[in-house]
């Protein structure tokens, strides 16, 4: 007979898969992450600090009160990675955390195959290791869909796509200042 420590842990274990399970009907759009990122906060309490570099949340300007809460990424790749993404449907975008994720995506072309991106910001520095993104692939099958190894260059090519447009929106910022 087992005792209740050995079920304790599986229980757990689906109730955990089972919660997330639930949160994977939520779709966002680029509107409701822009939203998001001002929202219940006074005019011009909201937006890219004075280096550029992240977004800061809270009262007060970022260079007068230290109780703002900064993003931890660059506030011009989390831009650069939700317009490069756009043209696939998001799932979650968590600018806190520099990261966003997209539901499965089938291109017109070629229905018989579907693909997912996660991309993940993990820097405040706009530098080529400062996105690193990973991209799922499926393919149709008699009984569903099946799991197929994706091409190594369509994630290099996410990102070289997400670097430059990052570099391009640095740069519009620089030369309206």
């Amino acid at each position: 007979m087992r005792s209740l420590g050995n079920i304790a842990v599986p229980v757990a274990l689906v109730t955990a898969l089972l919660s997330l399970g639930a949160c994977s009907g939520v779709k966002t759009s680029n509107a409701d992450v822009n939203n998001y990122q001002n929202s219940g906060l006074p005019q011009g309490q909201a937006g890219a600090d004075s280096s550029g570099l992240g977004w800061t949340f809270g009262k007060g300007s970022s260079s007068t009160n230290s109780q703002a809460t900064q993003i931890q990424v660059n506030a011009y790749l989390w831009r650069a990675t939700l317009d490069t993404l756009s043209f696939m449907p998001l799932v979650s975008a968590d600018p806190f955390g520099g990261v966003v994720i997209t539901d499965w995506y089938s291109p017109a072309s070629t229905p018989g195959e579907r693909f997912k991106v996660n991309a993940y910001i993990l820097s405040k520095q706009l530098t080529a290791n400062a996105i690193q993104i990973s991209v799922f692939h499926q393919v149709q099958t008699g009984t569903g869909w099946a799991d197929a190894p994706a091409d190594p260059s369509l994630a290099s090519g996410l990102e070289d796509r997400i670097l430059s447009r990052a570099a391009d929106l640095q740069a519009a910022s620089q030369n309206g200042q």
